[in-house]
């Protein structure tokens, strides 16, 4: 199973994303949960939004307190959440950033193999806005191979309906765009 948690602020589309990741591996045949936890927050405010795969039966129903993988849309977050603390060793924290992962590294600290994308910047040149759900979903996609990126086609028509196909193409530009730098010891 793999356990992967986002972590955005409300508006950014994190809880759309482990919906959409969901739908793409029940697609695939495999067993997937997607859910949020928030509160009353309002537009801006942290959001945690949680998705399990696995090709068998997913029993537990809790939120994930150890990831094999963060998304961090928003890396404002980082400072204020601190997304990898709880990150298992092996895990990947997938990032929002137009840095190097050498200045990801010296910033933050972090160990763990990074994949980063300026998912900001992919937002606006394809969609027009830089809301990042899909771009930043390109990015998990490239890094772990959860889902295909074909198997997102349908779930962002019947989401998104005729933006589908803006959306599928920022998915592929941040796929294609997102720079892997495996773990430091």
């Amino acid at each position: 199973m793999i356990e992967i948690r986002f972590h955005g602020r409300g508006g950014q589309g994190a809880v759309t994303s482990v919906e959409l990741l969901a739908l793409a591996a029940i697609g695939e045949g495999k067993f997937a949960q997607g859910f949020p936890s928030f509160g009353p927050e309002r537009r801006g405010a942290p959001v945690l939004a949680f998705c399990r795969v696995d090709d068998r039966h997913i029993r537990l129903r809790c939120k994930i307190a150890s990831p094999d993988v963060v998304v961090v849309l928003d890396p404002s977050l980082i400072r204020i959440q601190n997304p990898p603390a709880d990150l298992k060793p092996e895990g990947i924290i997938v990032l929002n950033t137009p840095k190097t992962p050498e200045e990801v590294r010296r910033e933050y600290g972090f160990k763990h193999t990074l994949a980063l994308v300026d998912a900001n910047k992919v937002a606006r040149e394809v969609l027009g806005v830089p809301i990042v759900n899909t771009t930043m979903m390109g990015a998990l996609i490239k890094a772990t191979g959860v889902v295909k990126l074909e198997s997102l086609e349908e779930p962002l028509k019947a989401r998104f309906g005729p933006l589908a196909v803006k959306n599928y193409n920022a998915l592929k530009a941040a796929f294609e765009q997102t720079v892997i730098e495996e773990r430091r010891s």
